[in-house]
C-alpha cells in the first residue's frame, strides 16, 4: 500500500490509521484501495471537529496537505482555478482572486476566524458541503466546475449537480476533489456576500452570495444563492429573472426580495424560526443586491 501508515489513538478522536502520500497518484491509489473507510484531510477544520465529537470515525485518514501540485491558484483564459490544498487565507490575500474571482474574495472574510482560515482550505469547505457555509453558495452562484480525480479518471462536475443534500455531494468514494474552477468574471458585474450570524465567525443563520451584471443602466443577469436555509445552498431563479431588464434600483431589489420571501422554505431550529429566516432572506436580498450593484463598473 502506498504511503506509510501510522496508528493513532487519542482521547478525543477515535483511533485511525494516518497516511501521508507523496503524490496525487499515490493518494488516489490509496483511496481506491480503502474506499469509504478513508477520509481526505486537507485543512482539517471540518473533519477533525466531526471526529472529536464522535460524529464520524473513519478508520483511515489520507493527508494531502503536502501535495504541492494542489497548492496553486492559477489564472486561465476563461477561469480561475483553486487547488485542493490552497488555504482560505492564501486565497483571501490573493490578487488573482480579488481581481478575477471577486465573489470568492467577498466570501472569504466571512469564513470562520482568521486562525481557521489560516489552516482550512477553500476546496475542503466545498467538499464538506455544509449548507450554512459560504463557499458552496459561491460555487452555485458563479456556476463553478468541480474537478474530481480517481485512480482511473478525472471528471468535471457542475456546481448545480455537485451539492446533493446535507453534507452530501456527487463525489464518489474513490474520488478526490482536486480543483475548483470559477468562470472568468465579467467586467460589468458586481459581487457581494452578506449574512446574519449570532457572532462573527459563526455559521450564518441566513446568508446570500449574489452577483449582478449591469450594462447601459439595466441588469442583464443576476445570481441569488442563499445558504443556511436548506440542506444545500439554494438559488432563487424566479427572483433572478425578475431583475433582468430592470434598472439596479431599490424598486427592483424590493420586488426580488418579495419573490425570495415567498419562494424560500427554510426550516426552523433553536437558533431561528422559519419565519425569521424567511424575513432575513428578504432583507439580505435588498442589501446584497445594492452592495453588488454599487460595485459594477468599478475597475479591478
Amino acid at each position: 500500500m502506498p504511503g506509510a501508515a501510522t496508528r493513532f489513538a487519542r482521547v478525543k478522536n477515535p483511533p485511525f490509521e494516518y497516511h501521508r502520500p507523496g503524490s496525487l497518484g499515490e493518494a488516489v491509489t490509496l483511496l481506491a484501495e480503502l474506499g469509504d473507510d478513508a477520509k481526505i484531510l486537507a485543512g482539517g477544520q471540518s473533519l477533525l471537529p466531526v471526529m472529536a465529537l464522535r460524529l464520524g470515525a473513519p478508520p483511515h485518514i489520507i493527508d494531502i496537505c503536502g501535495l504541492t501540485e494542489l497548492a496553486e491558484i492559477t489564472l486561465g483564459s476563461d477561469c480561475v482555478t483553486i487547488g485542493a490544498t490552497v488555504r482560505h487565507r492564501t486565497a483571501e490575500m490573493s490578487d488573482t482572486i480579488s481581481r478575477h474571482a471577486p465573489l470568492v474574495a467577498a466570501a472569504l472574510p466571512h469564513v470562520g476566524h482568521r486562525a481557521i482560515r489560516t489552516r482550512g482550505t477553500v476546496v475542503g469547505s466545498i467538499a464538506h458541503a455544509d449548507p450554512a457555509a459560504e463557499m458552496p453558495a459561491v460555487c452555485l452562484a458563479t456556476g463553478a466546475t468541480m474537478v474530481a480525480r480517481s485512480a482511473g479518471e478525472e471528471r468535471e462536475i457542475a456546481a448545480a449537480d455537485f451539492f446533493e443534500s446535507y453534507l452530501t455531494t456527487a463525489l464518489h468514494d474513490n474520488e478526490i476533489l482536486t480543483h475548483v474552477r470559477f468562470p472568468a468574471w465579467s467586467p460589468t458585474a458586481g459581487a457581494a456576500v452578506v449574512e446574519i450570524s449570532r457572532r462573527h465567525g459563526d455559521y450564518a443563520l441566513v446568508g446570500l452570495a449574489c452577483t449582478v451584471d449591469v450594462i447601459d443602466g439595466a441588469i442583464t443577469s443576476a445570481a441569488l444563492s442563499f445558504f443556511g436555509v436548506s440542506g444545500t445552498a439554494v438559488r432563487v431563479t424566479e427572483a433572478e429573472k425578475s431583475l433582468v431588464g430592470k434598472p439596479p434600483d431599490d424598486a427592483a431589489f424590493a420586488a426580488a426580495a418579495d419573490i425570495v420571501t415567498t419562494t424560500l422554505e427554510p426550516g426552523g431550529d433553536v437558533h431561528a424560526t422559519a419565519n425569521y429566516r424567511r424575513h432575513i432572506a428578504g432583507v439580505l436580498t435588498r442589501r446584497g443586491l445594492a452592495e453588488a450593484a454599487a460595485k459594477t463598473g468599478v475597475p479591478a
